[in-house]
């Protein structure tokens, strides 16, 4: 569950900065209109697939309801999703582990 989550949200990240980068050169240079439309769908395709596994993740970690919306807005921000992933990962990384060794005793 948390590496689903993380490997969507580094995806959805850099997708998104990919997007940024296309739209620079669509807007401010006139140039690129069609690979800006393709990079759009796939962001917006990966970003609603981030959607649902963070959910998920919050759903099942009873994250309080502006954490969950501040980590689902995260993929909307350009380089806010690198930054929450790993907030987000040193706080359930450890209660995996636990829930590991507590399983194997």
């Amino acid at each position: 569950m948390l590496t689903r989550y993380r490997v969507m949200a580094f995806a959805t990240a850099v997708m998104l900065l990919v997007l940024c980068t296309c739209m620079i050169f669509k807007y401010g240079f006139d140039k690129g209109a069609d690979l800006t439309l393709v990079v759009s769908q796939i962001h917006g395709v990966l970003f609603m697939i981030y959607l649902v596994f963070a959910f998920d993740l919050s759903s099942k970690a009873k994250w309080p309801f502006g954490k969950m919306i501040w980590v689902l807005a995260s993929g909307t921000i350009p380089l806010a999703a690198f930054f929450v992933e790993r907030k987000v990962r040193a706080e359930i990384e450890p209660l995996v582990t636990d829930g590991l060794a507590t399983a194997r005793a």
